[in-house]
C-alpha cells in the first residue's frame, strides 16, 4: 500500500484509507487512482461539497482519475451527488462494483424480488441500474425503507431532465413505475403508484377557471358541500358542467353580479340554445343527448339546491325544468350474436396472456362489470353447503354487493387465474383505503381496465369482429340467460340491478310472450287475407335434391328445401348445434351420411355464388365432425 500523501487533509484520510482498501480487495488501482483520489480530497475533504457545484462543473471533475474514487464514495454513502448528475452517468458498470460494496445486498434482494413477481432477466438489470442502484446513493436509505416522497422526487427528477433535454425519457417512467411495485413487494413503505390522473390534484377554482369570481364563489361552496355525500369523481363531473354555465355567463353578460339576478328569458334560454349547438372539442362532432341532459340538469339542480339551503345567492324563482333536457335514445343492449360470441371466446382461450384471457373469459361467464372484475379479491369463491360454489362480486358501480352462482368449469378458470397471477404484499383499496388481496395482479401490480380493453380489442381482432368491449360481454351473459328463459328477479341478482327497469332491457330483446302472440295473430291474418310473403313455387326435383337449385338442408328423417325468396330456415339443424345434444357410436352411420350431404352442399352453394349459404354448411361440418370424434372416443 502507497503511503499516504501528505497533500490529503487529515480529515480525509479515512476515507482515503478505506478507498485503498476497497481498491486492494478489489484487485485493482493504480498510480492515477491514487493521485485522482488525493486531488479530489484536497479539493473536497467533505464529499458532499461536491454535490453543490453547478452539473457541469462536477461532470467536467469526473475523470479517468477520479471517477473510482466517487464511485466508492457513492456506494459506501459518503456522497449523495443529486439526480441531475446520477442521470448523467451511465451507471451500468457501477453494478459489478456495488456487489462487494454496503448497497450489494440490498441491490441482490432487489433483482430476486423483480424476478419473483415475473419480470425477466433484462428486465430486472434495467430497473436496478437506471432506478435501484440511483435511489439507494441519493437517499442514503436501505431497500426496505424507502418512501413515497423519495420516488416523488426521483420522479420530480426525470420531469426536470425531461425539460432540460428537451426530449421525453419513456425508459425512465416505466422502469420507475416497475421499481415502486418490486419495492412495495419487499416490505418498503412506498406503494405502487396509481396511474396518473387529474382526480383530486386540481383545485375547484380550477375547475371553474374562466367564470366571473361573483358566480364562481356560490359555485364552489356547492361543490364543497357536495363532496361530503358523493364520490370525488361525481362531484368532478358536477364540476365540469357547471363550468360550462359560468364560462357562458362570463362572455353573455360579464357585468352580471349576483346568481340571484338570473333571468329564464335573458340567461337561460340562451344556454339551452347554446348548449344545443355545443361541438364535443375532441372529436369536432356535435356532444350526446346524454351529455347535454347533463349540462342542464345539473345546473337545476344547482339551483334547487341554493334554494332548498336558503342561500342569498339563489336565483329567486325556478328557471329549469326537466322539459328543458332533450329525450334520451334507448338502445337494446350490444350483445354478441351466438358465432360472433363463439369466435370471441376461442380466440381468449387460444391467446398467449393467459391471465388477462382469462379474466375476460370469466367475465363473459359471470355478467360481471369490468370494474367488478378488476376488484375482486383473492378469496371471491366461496364454496356453501348444498349450494355449490359462489362468487362474492364487491361493492362496485351501485355500491352495492352480490352473489352470482358458478359452474364447475368457471371455478376451474378461478383456480387457473389463481395459478398465473403474481404473489406479493396486498395493495390498498382505492376506495376504502384497506389492505386487500386482489385477484387479477400481474408483476406486483393490478392489473387495470384499461389493460384488459387492449386484451380484449387483439382477441376481437384475432376473432375477425370489428371491435368488441367489455360491457358487450356483461350484455351476451344476461341475453343468453333471457334465451334460456331466466326470469326477472333472478336475472336482477346476477347482473346487480337495483332497479326492474334495468333488467326489462333484456327482456325486450327475446320476449316469449311478444313471438308467441306476434306467431297466433300472423296466422290469423294469413288465414283471412292470405299469406303475406309470396308462397314457393313448388319444384318439381327431377334430379337429386342436393343439386336442386333451392336453398337445402339434411334433416334426420328427410331434407328440406326452400326457395330463395323464404332464405334458410332459422330451425335448420339447431339439434346439432345445441350444446345439449348428445350423440353415440350407434348414430354414426347417420352422421356420416350427413357429413356427405352437407359437403356437397358446400359445392353446390359455392358454385352458385351463395356465399353465405356455403358458410352455414361447412359450420354444420365442424359440428357434425366434432361429434363423431366424441362419438369414437366415448
Amino acid at each position: 500500500m502507497p503511503p499516504l500523501p501528505i497533500a490529503v487533509p487529515e480529515e480525509a484520510a479515512p476515507l482515503y484509507s478505506a478507498y485503498l482498501a476497497w481498491l486492494t480487495s478489489r484487485g485493482v488501482g493504480n498510480k492515477t487512482f491514487y493521485s485522482g483520489a488525493r486531488s479530489f480530497l484536497v479539493h473536497f475533504p467533505d464529499p458532499q461539497g461536491f454535490a453543490g457545484l453547478p452539473l457541469e462543473e462536477r461532470c467536467r471533475r469526473t475523470t479517468g482519475q477520479t471517477q473510482p474514487l466517487i464511485n466508492f464514495l457513492m456506494l459506501h454513502g459518503h456522497l449523495s451527488p443529486g439526480y441531475d448528475y446520477l442521470f448523467e452517468r451511465k451507471l451500468t458498470a457501477i453494478l459489478r462494483e456495488a456487489a462487494i460494496s454496503p448497497l450489494g445486498g440490498d441491490l441482490t434482494r432487489f433483482r430476486a424480488g423483480a424476478a419473483a413477481l415475473g419480470y425477466s432477466q433484462s428486465a430486472s438489470r434495467a430497473m436496478t441500474s437506471q432506478v435501484a442502484v440511483r435511489l439507494l446513493i441519493e437517499t442514503g436509505k436501505a431497500l426496505d425503507q424507502l418512501e413515497d416522497e423519495d420516488f416523488d422526487a426521483f420522479d420530480a427528477a426525470i420531469t426536470e431532465r425531461e425539460h432540460r433535454c428537451g426530449r421525453s425519457l419513456p425508459h425512465y417512467r416505466q422502469t420507475i413505475y416497475s421499481s415502486r411495485a418490486v419495492t412495495y413487494h419487499l416490505g418498503a413503505p412506498a406503494e405502487p403508484a396509481p396511474k396518473r390522473s387529474t382526480l383530486g390534484r386540481w383545485s375547484w377554482e380550477r375547475h371553474l377557471e374562466g367564470v366571473g369570481a361573483h358566480i364562481r364563489r356560490p359555485m364552489v361552496a356547492y361543490l364543497e358541500r357536495l363532496e361530503a355525500t358523493l364520490a370525488r369523481s361525481s362531484v368532478q363531473g358536477t364540476a365540469s358542467e357547471l363550468a360550462h354555465f359560468g364560462r357562458f355567463l362570463a362572455r353573455h353578460d360579464p357585468d352580471l353580479t349576483s346568481l340571484a339576478r338570473l333571468e329564464r328569458r335573458r340567461h337561460i334560454e340562451p344556454y339551452l340554445n347554446e348548449v344545443g349547438r355545443a361541438i364535443n372539442h375532441r372529436t369536432g362532432e356535435p356532444i350526446s343527448a346524454s351529455s347535454a341532459k347533463s349540462r342542464i340538469l345539473s345546473i337545476g339542480r344547482f339551483f334547487d339546491a341554493m334554494a332548498e339551503w336558503g342561500w342569498e345567492e339563489a336565483p329567486s324563482r325556478r328557471l329549469v325544468f326537466p322539459r328543458d333536457a332533450p329525450r334520451l335514445p334507448h338502445p337494446l343492449p350490444r350483445y354478441l350474436p351466438p358465432d360472433e360470441d363463439r369466435a370471441l371466446v376461442a380466440a381468449l382461450e387460444a391467446s398467449p396472456n393467459r391471465l388477462r384471457a382469462d379474466a375476460l373469459l370469466l367475465l363473459r361467464a359471470t355478467g360481471l362489470r369490468i370494474g367488478e372484475l378488476c376488484d375482486l379479491e383473492l378469496d371471491c369463491v366461496h364454496e356453501i353447503p348444498g349450494q355449490g360454489a359462489w362468487l362474492k362480486v364487491p361493492l362496485g358501480k351501485l355500491l352495492s354487493e352480490r352473489m352470482v352462482p358458478l359452474d364447475g368449469e368457471t371455478v376451474e378458470l378461478i383456480d387457473r387465474i389463481v395459478a398465473n397471477r403474481s404473489d406479493g404484499r396486498p395493495f390498498r383499496h382505492p376506495r376504502t383505503g384497506h389492505l386487500v388481496e386482489f385477484l387479477l395482479t400481474h408483476q406486483g401490480r393490478r392489473i387495470s381496465a384499461c389493460t384488459l380493453r387492449g386484451e380484449l380489442h387483439r382477441a376481437a381482432s384475432d376473432a375477425g369482429l370489428d371491435g368488441a368491449v367489455p360491457h358487450q360481454l356483461r350484455h351476451t351473459f344476461a341475453t343468453a340467460l333471457v334465451n334460456a328463459g331466466c326470469s326477472l328477479q333472478a336475472l336482477m341478482a346476477l347482473l346487480g340491478h337495483v332497479s326492474a327497469e334495468m333488467s326489462l332491457r333484456y327482456g325486450r330483446l327475446f320476449d316469449q310472450t311478444v313471438r308467441e302472440s306476434y306467431e297466433r295473430a300472423l296466422a290469423q291474418a294469413k288465414a283471412s287475407l292470405g299469406p303475406v310473403l309470396p308462397e314457393a313455387s313448388p319444384v318439381r326435383l327431377e334430379t337429386d335434391w342436393r343439386s336442386a337449385p333451392l336453398i337445402k338442408a339434411r334433416l334426420a328423417g328427410g331434407y328440406c328445401v326452400r326457395s330463395i325468396v323464404q332464405g334458410p330456415c332459422a330451425y335448420a339443424n339447431i339439434c346439432e348445434h345445441c350444446p345439449n345434444f348428445r350423440t353415440e357410436k350407434t348414430f354414426l352411420p347417420v352422421l356420416q351420411l350427413q357429413r356427405v350431404d352437407a359437403e356437397a352442399l358446400v359445392a353446390d352453394a359455392e358454385a352458385r355464388g351463395w356465399g353465405e349459404e356455403a358458410s352455414r354448411h361447412r359450420r354444420l361440418i365442424e359440428r357434425i365432425d366434432g361429434l363423431i370424434a366424441r362419438a369414437h372416443a366415448g
